[in-house]
């Protein structure tokens, strides 16, 4: 077998909150105007990425991690994982404010829910003029408090409400409260994990004049009630790969590509790449493999080298 960048079907969720960015600004084959995720490799139960073009096209990303453990995975991730793929990678685009949410952390998902936690980051693709983001308490609260400010319909009034740019990064641990404001389109890289806590949905009511479930009681014992900061602070170093994000779950750096860039594995794992801006190709065993922004690609484990050309913005993920 001859190994090759994988791309997967995107996985397209419709969303209360969502629009039809991901077709006008990532060329997503979106249907309808309340497009809200694109899930661009995903193993979560009944969300299982489909791989999309070379010689293993049609096979399910599970079924050709059960034929290539190693190869796909790695070492690293099989002595971690299992065969289990544990991240997963999103486009979002928020027409409309996201309900204020938080994820639990792993202790908590296995017991409740038999999954992982959900550890996360954002980059800010896009975002309207006035945009924000909702990430964590301004100061440290209590629980008490918390709930006085949810009955009042005034939890945002403790959190912090975050202007946002092109290019800014937010790392979100476990139990901080979070949520994507209107006119934002971000990349997401997260632990494989569906589990959110709903904690306020700006009394915003479906067609049906339904209201979607919260989940008040699951997230008391979830919350982090201390004051946190989650914006990251990096800086791009062109025509190489720069830290943004590490954290035990993933590790996430920064291509700011203008030329040509010699990519080598540093590790025993696979790596994924998420074209944020801009065009690039990639040579591969002497094959040319033409990529643009919203592209997702998930280079294998025993590809050790390759050669990256083009003027784009990179987010390089592994373990």
């Amino acid at each position: 077998m001859k190994f090759y960048p994988l791309t997967f079907t995107p996985i397209l969720k419709d969303r209360i909150w969502g629009g039809t960015k991901l077709k006008t600004y990532l060329n997503k084959p979106i249907v309808s105007e309340t497009t809200g995720e694109s899930w661009e490799i995903s193993t979560v139960p009944g969300d299982i990425s489909v791989v999309n073009n070379g010689v293993l096209k049609g096979k399910s990303i599970n079924e050709i991690i059960d034929l290539y453990p190693e190869e796909i995975l790695g070492k690293s991730v099989i002595d971690r994982f299992g065969k289990q793929f544990p991240l997963l990678f999103k486009f979002i685009d928020a027409k409309e404010d996201l309900s204020i949410q938080l994820h639990p952390n792993d202790t908590l998902a296995k017991e409740r829910h038999d999954s992982f936690g959900k550890t996360e980051m954002w980059y800010v693709m896009q975002a309207d003029e006035s945009a924000r983001l909702v990430v964590g308490f301004k100061k440290d609260s209590t629980q008490k408090e918390y709930l006085a400010h949810l009955e009042n319909k005034n939890l945002v009034a403790l959190l912090n409400e975050s202007p946002v740019k092109k290019g800014d990064v937010f790392f979100l641990e476990t139990g901080t409260i979070h949520a994507i404001g209107a006119g934002v389109v971000v990349a997401e890289i997260q632990q494989t994990s569906d589990i959110t806590y709903r904690l306020y949905d700006w009394d915003r009511v479906d067609a049906n004049g339904q209201g979607r479930e919260l989940h008040t009681e699951l997230a008391l014992d979830a919350i982090n009630y201390k004051a946190t900061y989650s914006k990251v602070v990096y800086k791009e170093e062109i025509n190489q790969s720069t830290s943004v994000v590490n954290c035990p779950y993933f590790v996430t750096n920064i291509i700011a590509l203008q030329d040509r860039f010699i990519w080598k594995r540093t590790n025993q794992a696979f790596t994924v790449f998420m074209c944020t801006n801009g065009q690039f190709e990639m040579v591969v065993n002497g094959e040319i493999l033409r990529y643009r922004m919203g592209d997702t690609i998930l280079i294998p484990a025993c590809i050790e080298n390759l050669t990256v050309k083009g003027k784009a913005t990179l987010l390089e993920i592994s373990i």
